[in-house]
């Protein structure tokens, strides 16, 4: 990386981690959505730092905090979310080698489609989903986490239309991710696929991200959380518009 690159690339990290610490998701999309459109580094390579320091991330906010896990949600979205990982790690090995710009096709159609369901309004369920529907959606979780690491929008979709206590859901939420990040990061250092580049971006980043979530938990700024929950899916549109219509353009024949 040059040094332009290194700095745009933590702009990109410091971009997440203010949507992360706003809106508690989104890490993971705008640091792929927003260094891959700037082609700062193979997107192998970014969705492994993106689970390196989701993991991070997710072990501060579970240390020392009193936890109200829900215990078949967070085991059947794991045994769910195992197969789908397993899928996107491997998919993602053969498309990084082979199919580069179909790989950056899904990508922007995944920052996309996590940008709609996210501010899709859903109501409540007055009963608890199955616990195959829980399954079925760490499936959905574990392809998008194996493949970018992004994992998180499908079960905030899921999780928060669940009658359970708000403090519970969170909980369960983090853990759930929490544990996909790690499977995922075992997966791809088992199979080789974490390089030394990865390594060096994230020991570069996790200061920054350390660094300004320690800022914004004591002086958050006063927007509405509806404000910048708007303002993030908006640059998830344009990360994920600005990925999508190049590849197609280029895949389209003329």
């Amino acid at each position: 990386m040059t040094l332009t690159q290194t700095a745009l690339f933590l702009l990109c990290v410091a971009l997440a981690t203010c949507a992360q610490s706003l809106t508690g998701f989104a890490f993971a999309l705008i640091l792929l959505g927003l260094a891959g459109l700037l082609e700062l580094a193979p997107l192998a390579d970014l969705a492994n730092v993106a689970t390196v320091l989701a993991l991070a991330n997710a072990l501060v906010a579970l240390y020392g905090a009193r936890r109200q896990l829900d215990g078949p949600a967070f085991r059947d979205i794991t045994l769910g979310g195992l197969a789908g990982i397993v899928l996107g790690v491997l998919l993602l090995g053969w498309l990084s080698a082979n199919v580069t710009l179909v790989l950056r096709l899904l990508l922007g159609l995944t920052v996309i489609a996590c940008a709609v369901v996210v501010l899709m309004q859903t109501a409540a369920l007055r009963e608890r989903s199955s616990a195959n529907s829980f399954r079925l959606w760490g499936a959905v979780s574990g392809l998008l986490t194996g493949l970018f690491a992004t994992g998180g929008p499908p079960l905030v979709y899921h999780f928060y239309r669940q009658p359970m206590p708000l403090k519970t859901v969170r909980d369960t939420l983090v853990a759930t991710l929490a544990a996909s990040a790690l499977l995922r990061l075992l997966m791809v250092v088992a199979a080789g696929q974490f390089s030394a580049n990865a390594l060096t971006l994230s020991l570069l980043a996790a200061p920054l991200v350390a660094g300004l979530s320690w800022w914004l938990e004591r002086r958050p700024p006063r927007w509405s959380r509806r404000a910048v929950l708007r303002l993030v899916c908006a640059l998830l549109l344009f990360t994920g518009i600005g990925l999508t219509v190049p590849a197609l353009l280029q895949l389209i024949p003329a």
